[in-house]
């Protein structure tokens, strides 16, 4: 029995021995001199799944939002974005301190943006004021406990930006979430953005990485901007064989981390001291708030062998992931049970 039910992110997997072993036998070059094989390999197979006609491999999906934006923008332009969005948040304001953009937030409901709000939040460039140039979409949505973003809403707010000249970018790490819980292919999300990127590193189990997508030209620019900022790797075909692991065998068991948050959402729904919305429970996230302090939960929750993230004074999180498996969750279960017996 592993020593800990790990559930404070899905970036916390272990590569399987499959993937090791892919990993191990990879054919390498020099990527940042084009001839890594196995990166140009991921790429356009991520490419092909996305719908795009190009992909680029970069270290991190922090890096692939900046160089997202920064392909669509110059410094002074404005870009809206969710005010809980991963690029608002997490990022430590790279998007103004690197990129010298405007910021402009719209806020959602339960993680679902409304295009007329953001219709309206448009403008156009004067003496006076930033063009908005971009619009920044996060599916599934990580605060709002990864909710889907229906294909409707992306498919009004892209009529919208082809309208006004916007780009889009879509901040996709956990596109294949949504997929599977909106029973929606991925390739249809992508096709209402003009640069998407998606996590490696999260619920496809790779130990690093994430891709962007978008048209050649767009994707070439962003070969360049990944250089300035660190990126470029050299032998990066060990972490492309991951990623095309991954992408061949950890896409349809996403549906089984789904299940067991919900399997566990339903069990911390009847315990004391504690408040959840099971309808905020679409994919692999849980979230739910506690009358004791987080603090006092996550130490708890630590000392009966299970991980979890406080955010804030009274919200934990909890992330399933392909390292949990249902014995994992009954113990997590017994775990929770047993803090809310304790706290009550």
């Amino acid at each position: 029995m592993n020593a800990w039910v790990d559930l404070r992110s899905d970036t916390v997997t272990q590569p399987t021995a499959g993937m090791r072993r892919a990993m191990a036998e990879a054919i390498v070059g020099d990527d940042v001199l084009g001839d890594d094989p196995t990166v140009a390999k991921l790429e356009e197979r991520a490419a092909a799944i996305m719908g795009k006609e190009a992909g680029l491999l970069v270290p991190s999906g922090t890096m692939s939002n900046i160089i997202g934006i920064a392909v669509h923008t110059r410094p002074g332009d404005e870009v809206l974005l969710d005010a809980d969005s991963h690029s608002m948040r997490y990022e430590a304001g790279a998007p103004a301190a690197l990129l010298g953009v405007m910021l402009r937030q719209f806020r959602s409901t339960c993680g679902v943006p409304s295009p007329d709000e953001i219709a309206e939040a448009i403008q156009t460039e004067s003496l006076h004021s930033p063009g908005t140039a971009l619009i920044v979409i996060e599916n599934t949505h990580n605060v709002s406990g990864g909710a889907v973003i229906p294909p409707a809403v992306h498919d009004a707010i892209w009529k919208t930006s082809r309208e006004r000249g916007v780009a889009i970018h879509l901040d996709g790490a956990r596109i294949f979430n949504a997929s599977i819980a909106g029973n929606t292919s991925v390739e249809q999300f992508a096709a209402r953005c003009d640069t998407i990127t998606f996590c490696l590193s999260k619920g496809l189990g790779c130990p690093a990485g994430s891709v962007l997508c978008g048209d050649r030209t767009t994707i070439e620019r962003a070969r360049r901007v990944r250089k300035r900022l660190g990126g470029g790797m050299r032998q990066s075909g060990v972490l492309a064989a991951a990623g095309l692991y991954a992408l061949e065998h950890n896409i349809e068991r996403l549906a089984d981390d789904h299940a067991r948050a919900a399997t566990l959402a339903a069990c911390i729904a009847e315990l004391p001291g504690v408040s959840i919305d099971l309808r905020s429970v679409q994919t692999n996230m849980v979230y739910f708030s506690t009358e004791a302090p987080a603090r006092r939960w996550v130490d708890a929750l630590q000392q009966k062998g299970v991980r979890c993230l406080a955010l804030g004074d009274n919200r934990i999180r909890l992330v399933t992931h392909m390292d949990v498996d249902n014995a994992g969750i009954e113990r997590a279960v017994r775990a929770l049970s047993s803090v809310a017996s304790d706290l009550a």
